[in-house]
């Protein structure tokens, strides 16, 4: 297996925990200031029972978090793929780089500025990467 293709997949995991814990302690203030107690929560309560009290800001940043959750399992399993069919081929470890620097330019953009043309740019080249590295590897696992 290789490794230098694994380290881009670590390096959004990585990342992944630092949206994470940004919407932690941005929320956590957001919902003092908001009049929020989250003891007084019924059992079964969910975010998005008290979104539309919080800050534009502060959902920016939580609705980013769950698209790293979204999309990017799938370059986790590609990754996967790639690296046990023993791939070591530069482009796919230069689209592995490029996909994991452009989600997380793409999640501080979100998460400070938030403009969708930038935002949809971000994402679809991404994409676009992603698809490549896909492709890529059913190409290297059937044929």
């Amino acid at each position: 297996m290789t490794s230098a293709l694994l380290a881009p997949a670590a390096t959004l995991i990585l990342w992944s925990l630092v949206v994470l814990y940004w919407v932690m302690f941005t929320r956590m203030p957001a919902f003092k200031k908001a009049g929020v107690d989250l003891t007084q929560s019924p059992p079964g309560g969910r975010y998005i029972d008290v979104e539309s009290a919080m800050p534009a800001r502060i959902n920016w940043v939580s609705h980013n978090n769950t698209h790293l959750v979204e999309q990017p399992t799938l370059f986790y399993a590609v990754i996967m793929v790639l690296a046990v069919a023993g791939d070591t081929s530069g482009l796919n470890l230069a689209l592995a780089w490029a996909y994991t620097v452009l989600r997380v330019l793409h999640s501080l953009w979100q998460g400070l500025v938030n403009t969708i043309p930038v935002r949809f740019l971000l994402f679809l080249l991404s994409s676009l990467c992603l698809t490549v590295l896909a492709v890529n590897a059913v190409r290297l696992t059937l044929f």
